[in-house]
């Protein structure tokens, strides 16, 4: 009975149910009581008009919905909460944040190129892992995906500049599937809420003002659930905070989507117990390098996921390559600082990139091999099973996740984004069934293990 509470939440219930973030009479909207009091202040008052301090880098006084994180998850979930709400305007969404299709088409705008390049993913399997992506492949297939399968002997007539040695096994994807240019799709989703009546603040979360109740379970356990009443935005460069009353926090702040959910109290229970389970998400630092080789694989080269946790792909027209790998866990980089570390590129990426592509063996042949660029980021990274969180916490009801993808969270973002806000208006997934990705797992014990995560 416990475990089918977990799965369910202790009742978060639907937005709809307790949409409303006021306590008491009616309140009017922020910027209509500014403009008020100005118009009551020039009619008392002589002499020039006067100007009121400036607040619109202040968030609302009040929001249905705030978004902890204005990243692609967090945009997907606020795209989503608009497109499914009954009416326009019907509910306030606003988007905190620290630092292609026809679906984000904005009228009388230019539409959003995303860049997008069909050359589709190459998956290569050693013998060890070839029967698991033979399972991938069958479910991806189930639902409409364009995969293929290829011998090691296959492979080498597709793709000749390939060295198959140690390849028992390779999926190719053939049809609508590739890479595009994230910051385009970011900029561009950004563009569509903000004409859907999303709203934005430049800000930190600090603090959420909560309340408690105590319940007990079927098994006599007792539990406390917590809701959130009001979350604390802290302005950039300043000391002062802006207090904004709400029904539901999503929580979508990526690689520190862990510390947003300690500020809620999740996990600062007794070790072991359900108020005692962290939210197990933390940031990982990444490298990406860029590289060029022009006796490198040609246009049609795909992306390429290499048995040994190597990726490439092309990246332009000017024979430049793309890729990297992520490190062991007796590797991972201290995540304090973005400091490239350009040792790791000659002693983890190339090797391998070398021996499954003879052409880059030319790249150790050099002094100073030829990285034009190399960038680090942070992953939002699942300590548990390296997958993602989605849904509401079992305890603090009004809290729900949209984090916790290590990596993968962008190419699942419109999925995400729409599970989430149909749990928020609905009280339940609709489209997609997400239960496997719930917080209640990581108190279960029960890992959604993946492989081949980039």
């Amino acid at each position: 009975m416990f475990r089918r509470v977990l799965q369910l939440g202790l009742g978060p219930g639907r937005l709809t149910r307790g949409l409303g973030t006021r306590r008491g009479s009616f309140t009017l909207d922020w910027e209509a009581q500014v403009l008020e009091v100005k118009k009551k202040l020039r009619s008392i008052l002589p002499g020039e008009p006067l100007e009121l301090h400036d607040t619109s880098h202040l968030p609302p006084e009040h929001s249905d919905v705030v978004i902890v994180g204005g990243g692609i998850l967090g945009l997907s979930v606020a795209f989503w909460l608009k497109k499914l709400e009954k009416k326009r305007d019907a509910i306030r969404v606003l988007v905190v944040e620290q630092d292609h299709t026809e679906h984000l088409a904005v009228v009388d705008a230019p539409p959003v190129d995303l860049k997008f390049n069909p050359a589709g993913y190459l998956v290569l399997a050693s013998e060890k892992d070839a029967a698991s992506l033979e399972n991938k492949v069958r479910v991806q297939r189930q639902e409409g995906a364009k995969i293929c399968l290829m011998s090691a002997e296959q492979l080498q007539n597709k793709f000749p500049w390939i060295n198959t040695e140690g390849v028992a096994l390779a999926s190719y994807g053939m049809e609508d599937e590739g890479w595009f240019d994230p910051w385009s799709l970011l900029h561009g989703l950004r563009r569509k809420v903000q004409s859907m009546g999303v709203l934005f603040c430049q800000g930190e979360v600090t603090r959420f003002i909560t309340s408690s109740s105590h319940m007990e379970t079927s098994s006599r356990e007792e539990v406390i659930l917590k809701r959130i009443h009001e979350v604390h935005v802290k302005m950039d460069n300043s000391l002062e905070y802006q207090p904004v009353e709400c029904a539901v926090v999503i929580n979508a702040a990526g690689a520190w989507s862990g510390q947003i959910a300690e500020l809620a109290g999740i996990g600062n229970g007794p070790p072991g117990t359900l108020q005692g389970t962290k939210l197990p998400v933390e940031p990982r630092k990444r490298y990406v390098y860029l590289w060029h080789c022009p006796q490198g694989p040609g246009l049609e080269a795909p992306l390429v996921a290499d048995t040994s946790g190597v990726y490439f792909r092309r990246e332009g027209l000017g024979s430049n390559y793309l890729g990297g790998c992520s490190p062991t866990e007796e590797e991972e980089p201290d995540p304090a600082n973005l400091e490239v570390d350009h040792d790791f590129f000659q002693k983890k990426v190339l090797p391998h990139l070398a021996q499954r592509v003879p052409a880059f063996e030319t790249l150790k042949c050099l002094m100073h091999p030829q990285v034009h660029s190399a960038w680090a980021g942070y992953y939002d990274y699942n300590t548990f099973d390296q997958n993602g969180v989605v849904g509401p916490h079992p305890l603090v009801v009004n809290m729900y996740f949209a984090t916790g993808f290590s990596g993968h969270g962008l190419q699942h973002a419109p999925g995400i984004g729409r599970a989430v806000a149909e749990m928020v208006l609905q009280g339940g997934f609709e489209t997609i069934n997400m239960s496997p990705f719930l917080f209640s797992r990581f108190y279960l014990g029960e890992k959604l293990q993946d492989y081949n995560i980039l």
